[in-house]
This record gives C-alpha cells, structure tokens and sequence, in this order.
C-alpha cells in the first residue's frame, strides 16, 4: 500500500472533507491521527474503522486548535502513539458571516486562528522530522476564497488567501528537502461547516435556505453542484503518490470552473 509505515495527522477530521481524506489515506496503510470535535462515541467508531481501513493503529485528539500549547501536545501525543507524522493535512476550519463593521472581533480572532494560525504551528513542529526523513507531505484544506472573495467573510477570505502565500513560502524552504507542500482549493463543498453557515447568510442578505443555496453557494460554481469530500480526498491522496513529487507551492483549484470565470 501506498502509506503503508508512515503516519498522517488529519486536523478537522471527525466529519466532512478531513473525515474523507482521513479514510483515503487509512485505506493506502496509514496510521491515522484524527482530531476534531463531536461525540466521543461516534468519534471512536471512526476510529476503529480507520484501524480496521489501515490495519494498523489510529488515534485521535481532541486539541482545541486555537490554543497553541495544545497543539504541541497533540502533535507530542501522535509521534509517542503512531510515530512522526510523514503527510500533514491541515483541514480544520471554522467560518462567520457578517459585514465587516459588524463583523465580532472574537469572531475574526477565532477564524484567524484555527483557519491560517494553526497552520504555521502544525507545520513548524512537523516539518523537521520530515526533513529528516527526507519525505513529506503537507497537504493545506484552503478555499476558493483564497483565490477570490465574496462579501460578509472578511476573515475567511484573509485566512484562506494566508494559507497559500504560506503554502508558497514553506514550499520553496523544503523544496530539496524531499517535502511538498501544497494547498487545495475547493468551492462549496457539503459539509457541516457549509450549512451551518446557511442561517448566517439568510440573516445578513435577507434571503431564504433555498436562495441561499442556489443563487449564493452555487451561484459561481459552472457546475451547479457541490464538490464532494470524497473528491478533495482523492487529490490529496494522488498528492501522496510518487507521481506528484514535482508539484509543490500549488494551489490547486476543486471549484467547478468557478476560479475560471
């Protein structure tokens, strides 16, 4: 298999697009660390699948990422129960919607956070043990928003358009290191942080569930559907196959033609 012996930590991946990219890289023999939040029970029978899917370990932290002290320890607590992590796959992400100058400043020290400040802490206290391994692969959950924005998701849009000028930059530093490091972007996708999101739409735009969803989500994407998280796990899976060694400092785009407009 693919990742058989290497580790994969999977931040966000309790539900929706980390979730699956948990699943494909377990599927390849990766020993999965999942994290996120949600219930305990449910959250240990993921577990147990994703050991069963790699036959091999799994685990799981529920490290809050907005807390940097936690993540050291999360990342302390993968190496000690699975080993180093070889691929890094930052997904967690949270969202509000609100025009800028009612936009709650918690709220934006929130998204800032978990969305673009995680990122850096992950990545420095994983990148050096992959360096000396001399293989790697950090693989950032970004956005279409970090290629284009859309109003009432001033936060968003900055973290998400940080997370690939910093998917750049680490790139061109671990670019002979054996390590890639890239972002992809997909457009709407369906999953508990899209429809959450819903209500704060229909409230700052005067607007139903269902123009929400049509004339708003799908309004830019050429497809008129939502990207699936079984998609987005596919990438970044090939992103782990030897075939992807040259591509680092990418952005890639999963959007449905709408950064081509």
């Amino acid at each position: 298999m693919l990742l058989k012996d290497k580790v994969a930590l999977v931040t966000g991946s309790t539900s929706g697009i980390g979730l699956a990219i948990a699943r494909s890289l377990a599927a390849e023999g990766a020993r999965v660390m999942l994290n996120g939040f949600g219930d305990e029970h449910e959250i240990e029978t993921i577990r147990k699948e994703l050991a069963e899917l790699s036959g091999d370990l799994a685990a799981y932290s529920d490290a809050n990422l907005a807390d940097p002290q936690a993540i050291d320890a999360m990342i302390a607590r993968c190496t000690d129960e699975l080993g180093s992590p070889s691929v890094l796959v930052n997904n967690a992400g949270i969202q509000h919607v609100a025009p800028v100058e009612s936009f709650p400043p918690e709220k934006w020290d929130a998204i800032l956070a978990i969305n673009l400040t995680a990122v850096f802490h992950t990545t420095r206290l994983c990148l050096p043990s992959m360096r000396q391994r001399g293989w790697g692969r950090i693989i950032n959950t970004a956005s279409a928003h970090s290629l284009v924005a859309s109003p009432n998701k001033s936060a968003y849009v900055a973290a998400k358009h940080g997370v690939a000028g910093f998917t750049k930059t680490v790139a061109l530093e671990a670019a002979k290191d054996g390590v890639t490091v890239n972002c992809i972007s997909p457009g709407y996708v369906w999953t508990p942080l899209v429809e959450n999101q819903i209500p704060d739409t229909m409230k700052a735009r005067g607007l139903t569930r269902e123009q929400v969803m049509n004339d708003v989500l799908l309004a830019a994407q050429p497809t008129k559907r939502f990207v699936t998280p079984v998609e987005v796990a596919g990438l970044a899976l090939y992103l782990c196959r030897p075939e992807a060694g040259s591509i680092t400092g990418a952005n890639i785009s999963m959007d449905g033609g709408w950064t081509a407009q």
